[in-house]
């Protein structure tokens, strides 16, 4: 397997917020999408997930409370919890997480 390009692979995605899994780390699923500024509905999941922004910014409501995500920033949701992304969420989001069941 060699390395993956994540900016180059989020870039070339078709459209914005479409997440790419990339594989399986034991259980868990990493993807990869492209922000492009739109807010996406609130949304809780059963099982806990890690949003790490690598470039641009992910504006979040978390419980009810605002978050700021910059580049470089790991931000985890417990799972359960209820989240929306904000609209000015821009640039490349990795995602890890489970399946739900």
């Amino acid at each position: 397997m060699s390395a993956i390009n994540l900016a180059e692979t989020a870039a070339g995605l078709p459209e914005a917020w479409s997440s790419l899994k990339l594989g399986m780390v034991g259980a868990a699923c990493v993807k990869v999408l492209r922000m492009d500024g739109l807010p996406i509905e609130e949304e809780s999941h059963g099982t806990a997930e890690a949003l790490l922004v690598l470039d641009g910014r992910l504006e979040l409501e978390v419980a009810g409370m605002p978050v700021s995500v910059r580049a470089g920033e790991l931000f985890m949701v417990a799972a359960g919890t209820a989240h929306a992304v904000r609209p000015g969420s821009r640039g490349t989001l990795v995602i890890v997480e489970l399946p739900e069941e």
